[in-house]
């Protein structure tokens, strides 16, 4: 591997990370005059922001973490097409910008590497890079919080639905590269990670379901004197 090709490869892996470190739901509670890290499951993702300052805030943050993972996967691209002789595939610039930016979110150096879990920017990246297939998990998503409410039993899902769904699209030949199936399989399994608290809420029934309330805890009877 000459210079050159490393040098692009650092180049779009901090591209990528700088991208993705942009904190967009700190940022939106900031603007609100709160710290989202203080509230809610303390972390700067789209669903705290949405839960603890509504649709407002959180459906943008959602967008932004999203938009940012999809520009850091085109920026990939872009490089890779304009240096010469340095990328046989470009689909492993694309792959190199997704992980960077990936990181990024869930390890921002802005804020002592304390993220998010990766679920809106990781769709952004998949947008970026298969398209046909970031439709599917979305819907996937979509179903399956329908059903139950829960952000995190959905995200665990479709990103457990991921590298399933290349799968099938190269073997229908509407995706190229089984570098793309490896990052999926990577993807699904950081996701996962992040979620393994929410995991063990969920095996316990203590998880919070979305737009429901968390039932208040029922003081202890006062007995008077007898």
């Amino acid at each position: 591997m000459t210079s050159g090709v490393i040098f692009a490869y650092t180049e779009i892996l901090a591209a990528g990370y700088l991208l993705g470190s942009i904190p967009f739901g700190y940022l939106a509670g900031k603007a609100a005059g709160i710290d989202v890290r203080e509230h809610g499951s303390k972390n700067i993702g789209a669903t705290n922001v949405w839960r603890v300052l509504g649709k407002k805030w959180g459906l943008p943050t959602f967008l932004c973490d999203a938009l940012k993972g999809t520009v850091a996967v085109l920026l990939g691209f872009w490089i890779a097409r304009h240096t010469p002789g340095a990328f046989q595939d470009t689909a492993f610039a694309g792959i190199t910008a997704a992980i960077g930016c990936i990181a990024g979110h869930n390890f921002p150096i802005w804020l002592r590497f304390k993220g998010g879990k990766g679920v809106a920017t990781s769709l952004g990246v998949i947008i970026g890079m298969v398209p046909l297939a970031a439709l599917i998990i979305f819907i996937i998503w979509g179903i399956v919080f329908k059903i139950t409410r829960y952000v995190s039993l959905a995200s665990i899902v479709a990103a457990v639905a991921f590298p399933l769904t290349v799968v099938v699209l190269l073997f229908l030949n509407l995706c190229h590269g089984w570098a793309n199936f490896y990052f999926a399989l990577a993807a699904a399994l950081l996701v996962v990670r992040r979620h393994r608290e929410n995991i063990l809420r969920l095996r316990t029934g203590t998880e919070n379901r979305f737009g429901i309330p968390k039932p208040e805890p029922v003081p202890p009877p006062i007995h008077g004197p007898n």
